[in-house]
C-alpha cells in the first residue's frame, strides 16, 4: 500500500532541517532509527530520553508531506495531558496544525474507542449517551436501585459485604461476542439465569443503558461487541487510519490491548512508544501475556537519558522491573544522596530538604521549578509502624481534592482554541470544550448535563445562551484576560442551573476548576531578571504530592519520602536500598518490587539533586557501599 505522504517526509535533510528550526539535537542513531521508521515498531524509552520530543519531530515532519485527503494519522495516548502535550509541539509548527482537523485524529484511547466505536453502536441500539462517567454511573445506580421494582436485590445485596458497590459498579464485558453484566470483581453477585437477584442485576445495569449512563470500561466492552458484530468496521478504520502512533503504552490494560489489536491488525502500520519499567497504573503482568503485549521482544531501545547523569542512570538502571535496561545518564550531573531521620525528627525532613535545594540548584531553576515531595502513600493506614506515609512528614498537607485534580477549565479552552485556530473545525472545538465545562460542573450537579447535540440553538433558552457563551470563549481573549475569564464563568454558573433544571449544590466547589491560570511564558523569567546581588536568597517553598502524580513530570530537585508498601507491612525505600546492595530484584516479592517500581518513577524525576529520606536505622548497612558509588549521606540537622 502506498504511504499517504511524500516518499521523503523522513529524509536525513528533512530531519536536520526541522530539528535545527525547533532547536533540537540528535546525537544519538537511535532517535534517528525511531524518527525515519516508516514499519510498525515498539521503542522502548528510558526516563528522559526525549520520545516526546521524537513523537512531536516525527509528526511535524509527517504533516507537512502528508498527502491524502481521507485518510489520516491516529496519535492515541492515555490521558488529556499528554495529549495536549502532543497538540501543543504540533501547533508551534506551522504545517503541525494540519494534524488538528480531519481526516487525523489525536486523543486517548478511550475517547478513540468512544468515537468511532463505543458510540456508534449505542446509537445503532436507539440510546442515546446522557454521561460516559464512573461517578455519575454510580449516582445513578444507587438512584436506580431504590425503585420497588428492584426490592429483591436491594434486599439480597444488603446482606453482601460491599454489596451497594457491586451495582453501583458494575461493567459489560464482551465474552463469546455477547455483552455480559459483571460486578467490578469480574463475576456476578448472583445467577442471572435462576435467581430473581441476578436478573434484577443485570435488568438494572441494562436499564442505566437505555437511559445513557455508562461506566468507562463499558465503552471497551460495547466496542469489542460492536467490532464482533461488524467484522468490517475494523478494517475501514485501518483504512481511515494507515499509520498509528501510541504514547505512553506501558500503561495500556489488557483490555485496551485486545482492542486496539481488534481494530489495527488489518496492514496499519502501528508504532508504540513507551517504558515499561513506569507502568505504575496495571496491576503487574498478565498470567498470561498477549503476544502483542508492549513492549515486543525485538523492540528498539532508547536507553539514553537527556535528563539525569550517571549517578541516577545507575540507580535507574539497578531498578528496572519489567524489563532490564542499561540506562545511560547524558544529562546534568544529578546530585544524589540519603536525608536521614530518627523517631523524633520526621517533620524535619522536608525543611532540610528545601535548605539543600536552595543551597545546590541555581535560584532562577528552583523559581520556574519548585522543589518536589514525592511519597507513594499519602494518608495513613491502620499499620502501628512509623513513618507510614506522606502526612506523616507533613501533617497539614492536604492532598487534592477531586475537583482540583480535574484540569482547569482554562486550560481545556486553549486547547480547544487551538484546534479551532487550526482549521480543526468549529464543531470538533465547540464539542471539546462543552465537554470540559461538563466535566468541570459535574460535582456541583445531581443530574448530568446534556451532550451538545442536545442544547437548544434559541437565544431565548439556556442551551442556546450557553452556545454563545462557549464561541465568546473559542473566539475571544477571555483566557488570556483575567476580567473577562472572571465574567465568563460568572454567566456559566448562572447558566448551568437553569440547563439542568437543579440548583449548584455546591457552587464553592467549583472555585480551583474555573480559577483563572496566567499562561506558562508570561511570569517568572522577570522574577529572576530583575533581582540583584542585594537581594535576600530566594525561598521557594517544595511542593508535596504522590510519586503517582508526578509520573510523566520533570523536576529541578526531588525528595522521595520513605513510606509503608500497599500491605503496610515493609518500607519501600528500605527495600529498594536492599535491591540497589545488591539483591535480586527478579526474585524480590511482588510487593518489593511494585515499591521499587514506584521508587524508581520518583527518582527519575529530577535534573539537579535527588534526595531519599529514610530512617537512619535502615540506612546503616547501605551507606558505605552508597557513598562509594558517589552518593552523599545528610542528617536533618544539616
Amino acid at each position: 500500500m502506498k504511504p499517504p505522504y511524500l516518499p521523503d517526509a523522513l529524509a536525513k535533510d528533512k530531519v536536520e532541517s526541522l530539528a535545527q528550526i525547533l532547536g533540537l539535537d540528535l546525537p544519538h542513531a537511535e532517535q534517528w532509527d525511531f524518527v525515519q521508521s516508516e514499519l510498525s515498531q515498539d521503542l522502548q524509552a528510558a526516563p528522559g530520553s526525549g520520545k516526546t520530543t521524537l513523537i512531536g519531530l516525527k509528526l511535524a515532519l509527517l504533516a507537512g508531506a502528508w498527502t491524502s485527503r481521507t485518510q489520516g494519522i491516529c496519535v492515541l495516548s492515555h490521558t488529556n495531558t499528554a495529549k495536549n502535550e502532543i497538540i501543543n509541539r504540533l501547533t508551534a509548527v506551522p504545517d503541525g496544525r494540519r494534524f488538528l482537523q480531519y481526516p487525523h485524529f489525536i486523543g486517548t484511547i478511550q475517547s478513540f474507542a468512544n468515537t468511532f466505536l463505543a458510540l456508534p453502536a449505542i446509537r445503532a441500539l436507539g440510546y442515546e449517551v446522557q454521561a460516559v462517567d464512573d461517578d455519575v454511573y454510580e449516582a445513578a445506580a444507587l438512584r436506580l436501585l431504590e425503585r420497588r421494582e428492584f426490592s429483591t436485590l436491594r434486599s439480597f445485596l444488603s446482606r453482601r459485604r460491599d454489596g451497594l458497590d457491586s451495582a453501583a459498579q458494575s461493567v459489560f464485558v464482551c465474552e463469546a461476542g455477547k455483552l455480559k453484566v459483571v460486578g467490578p470483581r469480574g463475576s456476578t453477585p448472583a445467577d442471572p439465569d435462576t435467581t430473581a437477584s441476578g436478573r434484577q442485576y443485570d435488568r438494572l445495569k441494562r436499564q442505566l443503558a437505555k437511559e445513557g449512563v455508562f461506566r468507562y470500561d463499558d465503552m471497551y466492552a460495547i466496542a469489542e461487541w460492536y467490532l464482533i458484530r461488524n467484522p468490517a468496521i475494523a478494517m475501514a478504520v485501518s483504512q481511515r487510519f494507515p499509520f498509528v502512533l501510541l504514547d505512553e503504552m506501558q500503561d495500556t490494560s489488557d483490555v485496551q490491548q485486545h482492542l486496539l489489536d481488534l481494530v489495527f491488525s488489518s496492514g496499519a502500520v502501528v508504532q508504540r512508544v513507551g517504558d515499561v519499567n513506569q507502568g505504575i497504573y496495571t496491576d503487574g503482568t498478565p498470567a498470561s501475556p498477549r503476544a502483542s503485549a508492549f513492549p515486543a521482544p525485538l523492540a528498539a531501545e532508547l536507553p539514553v537519558s537527556q535528563r539525569f547523569g550517571p549517578k541516577i542512570a545507575d540507580m535507574a538502571s539497578a531498578l528496572t522491573i519489567r524489563r532490564r535496561q542499561r540506562i545511560s545518564g547524558a544529562g546534568p550531573d544529578t546530585q544524589i544522596g540519603l536525608l536521614l531521620f530518627d523517631d523524633h525528627s520526621v517533620r524535619e525532613v522536608v525543611p532540610a530538604f528545601e535548605r539543600m535545594a536552595h543551597a545546590l540548584v541555581p535560584p532562577e531553576v528552583l523559581v520556574r521549578n519548585p522543589p518536589r515531595v514525592l511519597g507513594a502513600r499519602l494518608a495513613k493506614g491502620t499499620s502501628p509502624a512509623y513513618p507510614q506515609s506522606l502526612i506523616c512528614y507533613l501533617p497539614d498537607h492536604a492532598p487534592a481534592g477531586r475537583v482540583s485534580a480535574q484540569r482547569d477549565l482554562i486550560s481545556t479552552v486553549r486547547v480547544a482554541r487551538a484546534r479551532w485556530a487550526a482549521g480543526g473545525g468549529d464543531h470538533e472545538a465547540v464539542a471539546e470544550l462543552w465537554e470540559g465545562v461538563r466535566t468541570t460542573m459535574r460535582p456541583a450537579l445531581t443530574v448530568p448535563l446534556p451532550s451538545l447535540s442536545r442544547l437548544e440553538r434559541s437565544m431565548t433558552t439556556a442551551g442556546g445562551q450557553l452556545r454563545m457563551v462557549l464561541r465568546e470563549l473559542l473566539m475571544g481573549s477571555g483566557d488570556a484576560d483575567e476580567t473577562a475569564w472572571k465574567s465568563a464563568t460568572a454567566r456559566l454558573l448562572e447558566l448551568v442551573p437553569d440547563l439542568a433544571q437543579v440548583p449548584l449544590r455546591d457552587a464553592a466547589a467549583l472555585a480551583e476548576s474555573l480559577r483563572f491560570v496566567s499562561r506558562p511564558e508570561s511570569t517568572v523569567i522577570d522574577v529572576v531578571t530583575d533581582r540583584n546581588d542585594q537581594d535576600p536568597p530566594l525561598q521557594v517553598p517544595s511542593v508535596a504530592g504522590s510519586i503517582q502524580g508526578a509520573k510523566g513530570e520533570t523536576h529541578a530537585a526531588t525528595l522521595l519520602l520513605e513510606c509503608l508498601d500497599r500491605r503496610g507491612s515493609k518500607h519501600d525505600i528500605q527495600e529498594t536500598l536492599k535491591l540497589l546492595a545488591g539483591g535480586d530484584i527478579e526474585r524480590a516479592q511482588v510487593t518489593v518490587q511494585r515499591a521499587a517500581q514506584l521508587i524508581f518513577v520518583g527518582a527519575t524525576r529530577p535534573t539537579h539533586l535527588l534526595m531519599l529520606a529514610t530512617h537512619r536505622q535502615h540506612a546503616a548497612p547501605y551507606t558505605e557501599e552508597l557513598v562509594a558509588r558517589g552518593w552523599s549521606i545528610h542528617e536533618t540537622s544539616d
